[in-house]
């Protein structure tokens, strides 16, 4: 008897169903240690990771903010001639040219700078500039660097033509007018402002490039003695300017320094002569 019994419950056991990894989430044994439910659960931790790993998709994004910076920190054109070009083509306004008392520039430009705070004209009247060059001036003996203003007797004005901006330069101390029509200035063309201040500019360009490889070689504070020209020039003279903002006018001789190899001329800028110094390379006989 007793071993019928013990087939039988032998039978009854092989019978019964097996337990199904869903029965086993839904109700984990009383006698399965915590450690195995929560081995059963972290996969679905381990789901949830690549969310946050999606975020660490921005790196590129780094990467090229990176890249944009290092081209932006990439210095762009190295010549200061077209860099000046582009800045001036891209400012609002025309130039136009403004008649002074001849040594009165600097004066006019401080009142109008002055006057165009004081009328609110900000928005209109952009920049006034004196066009000036340094040149070597010897003086009993001794030879020093000196500012001297390119077109004496006029000051440049970059400026939106209004009646009321007209008005607050016309009305200026010391401004006699402005070229062309009295009320209807003509402006100067790109090209003309361009040839008036780039001289400028490349002088500078050209002093700190000097200066630079001055102090490259270690010889920055050497002077080098330039032959002296002689002066193929007599008083009266009529002259072709062939470099500088006069390139291409005539001129007059009224003074010459040879020692200094400088010319002091009359040119005819905007309808009136007007005294200038030249140096002896940039004219020549006609």
């Amino acid at each position: 008897m007793s071993d019928q019994y013990d087939s039988s419950d032998e039978y009854e056991a092989t019978d019964a169903p097996e337990a199904t990894p869903e029965d086993a989430l839904e109700a984990p044994s009383e006698d399965a240690p915590a450690d195995a439910v929560a081995t059963e659960v972290t996969p679905e931790a381990d789901t949830e990771e690549p969310a946050e790993g999606t975020e660490e998709t921005d790196a590129p994004e780094d990467i090229d903010a990176d890249d944009e910076s290092a081209a932006a920190d990439e210095p762009e054109d190295d010549d200061p001639l077209e860099a000046f070009r582009r800045e001036l083509w891209a400012k609002p306004g025309d130039w136009f040219v403004v008649h002074t008392y001849s040594g009165m520039e600097k004066r006019v430009k401080q009142n109008l700078e002055n006057r165009i705070i004081s009328l609110n004209m900000e928005d209109y009247i952009h920049e006034i500039v004196v066009p000036t060059e340094e040149v070597a001036e010897i003086k009993n003996g001794q030879r020093k660097m000196v500012t001297r203003t390119v077109l004496p007797g006029y000051v440049l004005v970059r400026m939106d033509l209004t009646d009321e901006s007209w008005s607050a330069v016309r009305h200026t101390p010391s401004v006699t007018g402005f070229v062309g029509h009295s009320h209807q200035p003509v402006p100067l063309s790109m090209q003309e402002v361009e040839d008036m201040l780039a001289p400028a500019v490349v002088a500078v360009a050209e002093a700190e490039a000097a200066a630079a490889a001055g102090d490259k070689s270690g010889r920055g504070t050497a002077t080098v003695k330039k032959p002296v020209e002689v002066a193929d020039f007599d008083v009266s003279d009529s002259v072709m300017v062939v470099d500088g903002p006069f390139a291409t006018l005539h001129a007059t001789i009224t003074e010459i320094n040879a020692e200094s190899q400088r010319v002091k001329a009359l040119v005819e800028i905007f309808g009136r002569e007007t005294p200038v110094e030249l140096s002896f390379s940039q004219i020549q006989k006609v």
